[in-house]
């Protein structure tokens, strides 16, 4: 691993996918990368979480996840960025991908209380930060979260 990536738990260092289901059935969202959307992609999370019938505590947990990815990415967002995330079905798991080209290389505070709330609220969390598949620095996060309730 290089300097300006950063790996925590499960996932891939590379530029491609932390997390690729075996089927894509990817839900995507692409938005400005403007705190004014997290209630869209918090609205997402939501619901993507209830159709695979996971709990309330655990749609709730997931929503709080993803506002916090969000926040993180966006306020590292070069200015004009757009804000990309991904939403899959693994299992009983929901793995969110999100991530933002930064203009020059950023991390992680992976000591700061939001990647405390990161790693409480889910099953797993990595970061990624790095060239994009277009060569610009980019910066990824990636969280999945799983069932808590309810029925297979």
């Amino acid at each position: 691993m290089t300097d300006s990536e950063h790996r925590v738990a499960g996932g891939s260092t590379e530029a491609g996918s932390a997390f690729a289901p075996a089927v894509d059935d990817r839900i995507r969202v692409r938005l400005a990368a403007d705190l004014a959307n997290l209630p869209v992609v918090r609205s997402v999370a939501g619901t993507v979480a209830a159709l695979l019938d996971h709990d309330i505590d655990a749609i709730s947990d997931l929503k709080l996840a993803v506002d916090e990815v969000c926040s993180t990415l966006i306020t590292r967002a070069r200015p004009g960025a757009a804000l990309e995330c991904s939403f899959a079905r693994d299992g009983d798991l929901v793995r969110v991908e999100a991530w933002v080209p930064t203009g020059e290389p950023v991390s992680v505070d992976t000591s700061s209380f939001g990647w405390k709330v990161l790693t409480t609220l889910t099953d797993e969390v990595d970061s990624w930060s790095g060239p994009g598949r277009d060569g610009e620095p980019q910066l990824r996060i990636a969280i999945a979260r799983g069932r808590t309730g309810g029925t297979p």
